[in-house]
């Protein structure tokens, strides 16, 4: 399945298939210490620890670069990943903002975007979101996500972190969308 689509657009967001090419360009965004405070790896605004996760990145091939509509500036990254055929389901996760987009429709959009796309190929969407990360909680609540449970999960290259698990179901989109 192709989890890189060339065409996730609408007015606030573009998403582009990250490649290696768009490195320096997201590093720029991510070398914001104040972005990863309450994230599970606080750390990934230096350089060696953004490395480690771009790769993952790379390595999942579900991840994008994320660009202002207007601007064309890069703004953040998310990815899909964890496809599971067996479960019918997939994750969208490991997304980051600059932190002039917070507060702003650029989330929501892009799991919009994100969440529509891969609910035509799977019906169950799961989120993974750390447990200190107070703003992604609220966030996966204002789109009508279910939290689950609680999970220590792996990180590509990093300790196991405790995060909760959220799910969205094509029925559930559904009926949120109405």
């Amino acid at each position: 399945m192709n989890w890189q689509p060339d065409n996730l657009e609408n007015d606030f967001v573009q998403l582009v298939p990250l490649t290696t090419d768009h490195f320096d360009q997201l590093y720029q965004v991510a070398s914001d210490p104040l972005i990863w405070e309450q994230h599970p790896n606080k750390y990934r605004y230096q350089l060696p620890v953004f490395k480690n996760f771009f790769e993952g990145a790379i390595l999942s091939q579900g991840a994008f670069l994320i660009l202002d509509a207007v601007t064309k500036n890069a703004i953040g990254s998310s990815r899909f990943c964890n496809y599971n055929g067996a479960n019918d389901s997939i994750e969208i996760g490991y997304t980051f903002y600059a932190r002039h987009c917070w507060g702003k429709p650029y989330n929501k959009s892009t799991k919009e975007l994100m969440i529509n796309y891969a609910l035509e190929k799977v019906s169950t969407i799961h989120f993974f979101v750390g447990a200190e990360n107070i703003r992604s909680q609220k966030a996966m609540e204002k789109l009508g996500a279910i939290k689950l449970c609680e999970i220590l999960m792996p990180y590509y290259g990093e300790p196991d972190r405790l995060n909760f698990q959220y799910q969205i179901t094509r029925s559930d989109w559904n009926n949120i969308k109405l």
